[in-house]
């Protein structure tokens, strides 16, 4: 029989490889912005959010914080160096103007991040009291983060089209909840549950309503579907897994 221990493993290595397709899933967007020289209307406010997440959760699971997280570090800081990527590709083809936003950006974030992490190990001292300090600020930016698919979820019923949520996303989002709220509860830790059950709710919502609206949908020519793929493919960016853990959380 399979201890709790070698279960949570498991669990947690499911949840990476998940997450990391959906860390893998703005790469089309990206190959476009490389082919047309520029990023046009797709916009770097997904990517920026993600990186704050990522790095507020690798801080998480580090052994002064939460002890025993090394699957939380592990996709985080990977999907870390992965939206860090995307926002140098965005960097490079953006006009000066966005340039300067994108910086300055990533400036508050690095300044946000090591201000929690000096409050964090100066003020608390306890492994309990550090994990729930930054447990809740992860929660809140993981819950913020899934405002994003509520918009396209939106557009879903008004339209009666999936063609701007993608059904592998939908599923990915699901199943990522899914394993990752498995590893929550197998070795409780509240803050990944409440991320990652979000994470579940949001999945599990796409689906009910990409199978009522599926057959509705227009069928246009396939450049046009790849195209409205990559655009969706960069808005739902934004709900995340951690492990994300967020979602990835962890």
């Amino acid at each position: 029989m399979v201890n709790a221990t070698v279960a949570r493993f498991i669990a947690g290595i499911c949840g990476n490889v998940i997450s990391l397709f959906l860390f893998l899933s703005p790469i089309p967007t990206f190959i476009t912005i490389y082919k047309k020289k520029k990023v046009e209307e797709y916009k770097a406010d997904p990517y920026l959010a993600t990186v704050l997440n990522c790095a507020l959760w690798v801080f998480y699971g580090l052994p002064v914080v939460h002890p025993d997280s090394l699957l939380v570090i592990t996709i985080n800081a990977t999907g870390l160096a992965i939206e860090l990527f995307y926002l140098a590709m965005f960097f490079y083809f953006s006009p000066t103007t966005r340039k300067v936003k994108v910086g300055l950006w990533l400036i508050g974030e690095m300044v946000f991040v090591g201000i929690v992490a000096t409050c964090t190990l100066l003020l608390f001292h306890t492994h309990n009291q550090r994990s729930s300090f930054v447990g809740i600020l992860c929660v809140i930016f993981v819950s913020l983060m899934y405002i994003a698919p509520l918009t396209i979820m939106s557009k879903v019923i008004k339209t009666k089209s999936v063609k701007y949520m993608p059904f592998s996303l939908s599923l990915a989002n699901f199943l990522n909840g899914v394993v990752w709220v498995i590893y929550a509860l197998i070795k409780f830790d509240l803050f990944i549950l409440i991320g990652n059950g979000l994470g579940t709710v949001s999945g599990l919502v796409q689906l009910i309503l990409y199978a009522c609206y599926y057959k509705t949908t227009p069928k246009d020519d396939e450049e046009e579907d790849e195209e409205n793929l990559s655009k969706a493919n960069s808005q739902l960016q934004l709900s995340r897994n951690h492990g994300q853990a967020k979602r990835v959380a962890a």
